[in-house]
């Protein structure tokens, strides 16, 4: 489990966590809004499959507490760079900090890797709720293109500020 100690908006405590036996339907059955299904898939399941069939992803199920709530993926690239992917939030579920506390669990987690390796993500051009959650977070356009994504790195050192858990008042 990567636990940053990240709250989603709710005050609800947001961990990824290995996809095994116990979560692995609710994972799979994770879906966007339907305004969202040309940036990203239709269902979790989708992902799972990437993953199961790749040798370079890796998924994690989204928790809020003890509630699967999305889908993430990290991988490592040829060059050494880490790699968020396939990040897909319930409709539901969105709007809560999900989201972003997934990124602020899982960037500093795979920058601490390998030596500080890059950490690099990718979004369509037109998704700008992605964008402006990513460049929220220290991520900037690198300029490059994967397919018809825009490719972003953190390029500012994990600041504890953005990064930092989120604690309950009182």
């Amino acid at each position: 489990m990567i636990d940053a100690g990240h709250l989603d908006r709710a005050g609800r405590r947001v961990t990824l966590r290995p996809v095994v036996d116990d979560n692995w339907r609710a994972v799979a059955d994770v879906a966007p809004r339907d305004d969202q299904r040309r940036f990203v898939a239709a269902l979790g399941a989708r992902y799972l499959l990437l993953s199961m069939r790749s040798e370079v992803w890796n998924s994690l199920a989204v928790y809020a507490d003890e509630t699967v709530v999305g889908h993430v993926m990290w991988g490592v690239d040829d060059d050494g760079s880490h790699w968020i992917g396939g990040m897909l939030i319930d409709a539901a579920e969105q709007g809560r900090g999900v989201g972003r506390a997934t990124v602020q669990t899982l960037a500093p987690w795979l920058a601490a890797q390998d030596g500080n390796p890059p950490v690099r993500l990718s979004y369509h051009p037109d998704n700008t709720q992605a964008a402006a959650l990513y460049a929220s977070l220290g991520f900037h356009p690198t300029g490059a293109m994967d397919d018809d994504e825009l490719i972003a790195e953190l390029v500012t050192p994990v600041d504890h500020e953005v990064i930092a858990p989120t604690r309950r008042a009182g």
